[in-house]
């Protein structure tokens, strides 16, 4: 008999410890997603008392909560959206540039929880405390932001939104986000002829370069003159490459035919020290004898019966013909006056709202979206993510679908 209990009380605890056992290992799964979870969103290691709380939420199925406490670390601002915006800011696409108005935008807007789509359209901008006693907002250079940076002020609490036209002196009118604060103007409209504006806006918020927009079929009407119509003495170069791109680029760019960048060339020619310039109702450019800046006019004579900009005035070719599938918005009108309103019709393309999550897989996952299963997480994730265009969200979804299993 006591032999028999004692059998009895080894199965017993042969299976207290297997629970416990098994209790450890899930413990233990769910610590290793969280710490995963936060890696990718915070890109440091999380303090014990952040990991058990990670780790809890995890186990009782909130992913949500789970990853909004990894969001509520400094570094996910200060470093991984930092990091994650600031190759937007200028042409040769380089992180290591310092913080400054377009990226600190960005950054609030996605702390705060607007709606995203705002960043292209809205009179908004964030813009250090003043309570913090930094040097103030300056259209002439960057130093409030280098300041911000340099010193290691939370963005958590020193960024402060504002109306752009109330720190700038833009008119309200003319505001279009991120698209004309100083250091987009730096990067984008500084010389040439304001096409790299909207190309950079097109790659960084639609993920699509020129190339692949091309579309020969459009019409060519709004092409402007200093686009020649024989490159290299051969037309063929014109209508099969060349008219492809400028034909929905050029009716598009002339949102921005009132900007320039402002800069002394002699003294300052990577222009660090200049400002957004833009022409107001009444203010006509000395070479044009219109509102319109005179970098809409060089170059006339390559091809002197192309189109002439009057004013801001732009339209969308490309909601008719293959380039419709970029998801335009059926209730704007595809046509109007200036940057703000080309900035909402891009921003409420179905491909703007996709390009936001594709980009954020990138940045959580450590890669591109692969096989159908990724696919599948990046559709749904956008179909969420149009429901409140709330970027933070999209975030801690990728970052539960990466965090592994």
């Amino acid at each position: 008999m006591a032999r028999n209990v004692d059998h009895k009380l080894i199965l017993q605890c042969v299976s207290f410890f297997s629970v416990i056992a098994l209790a450890t290992v899930a413990h233990a799964g769910v610590r290793e997603q969280a710490k995963v979870m936060h890696d990718r969103l915070v890109g440091t290691t999380p303090s014990e008392a952040v990991l058990l709380s990670m780790a809890a939420d995890l186990e009782a199925g909130d992913y949500m909560q789970a990853a909004y406490t990894a969001m509520a670390d400094e570094d996910f601002l200060r470093v991984t959206l930092k990091n994650w915006v600031t190759p937007w800011t200028n042409r040769d696409q380089d992180v290591f540039q310092p913080l400054n108005d377009y990226t600190a935008t960005v950054i609030g807007v996605v702390r705060d929880e607007l709606d995203f789509r705002q960043i292209l359209y809205s009179d908004i901008i964030y813009i250090a405390d003043p309570a913090l006693g930094l040097a103030a907002y300056s259209n002439g250079n960057n130093t409030q932001y280098q300041q911000l940076e340099d010193q290691g002020v939370a963005l958590s609490t020193g960024l402060v939104q504002r109306q752009q036209s109330s720190v700038t002196g833009l008119p309200a009118t003319a505001t279009a986000g991120v698209m004309t604060t100083r250091a987009a103007a730096k990067a984008f409209f500084i010389a040439g002829t304001n096409r790299a504006m909207f190309r950079f806006t097109m790659l960084n918020h639609l993920c699509r370069d020129m190339e692949q927009v091309q579309d020969t079929s459009r019409s060519p009407d709004r092409i402007r003159q200093d686009v020649s119509r024989s490159p290299g003495g051969d037309s063929r170069v014109f209508l099969n490459n060349c008219v492809g791109c400028h034909n929905g680029m050029d009716p598009m760019a002339q949102a921005f035919a009132y900007y320039d960048y402002i800069y002394d060339a002699n003294s300052d020619p990577d222009g660090v020290n200049g400002a957004i310039s833009y022409n107001t109702t009444g203010q006509l450019d000395a070479a044009t004898g219109l509102r319109v800046k005179a970098k809409y006019h060089i170059n006339s004579a390559n091809f002197p019966y192309g189109f002439i900009t009057p004013d801001d005035q732009w339209d969308n070719y490309w909601r008719s013909g293959p380039n419709a599938n970029l998801g335009w918005d059926g209730g704007l009108s595809g046509s109007g006056d200036g940057a703000k309103s080309m900035g909402q019709e891009l921003a409420h393309s179905q491909a703007f709202a996709q390009c936001q999550v594709e980009k954020v897989f990138t940045t959580v996952c450590l890669r591109e979206p692969g096989d159908a299963a990724d696919r599948t997480h990046i559709t749904n994730t956008t179909t969420s993510f149009t429901s409140n265009y709330n970027l933070k969200q999209v975030f801690a979804e990728t970052a539960n679908y990466c965090k592994g299993p």
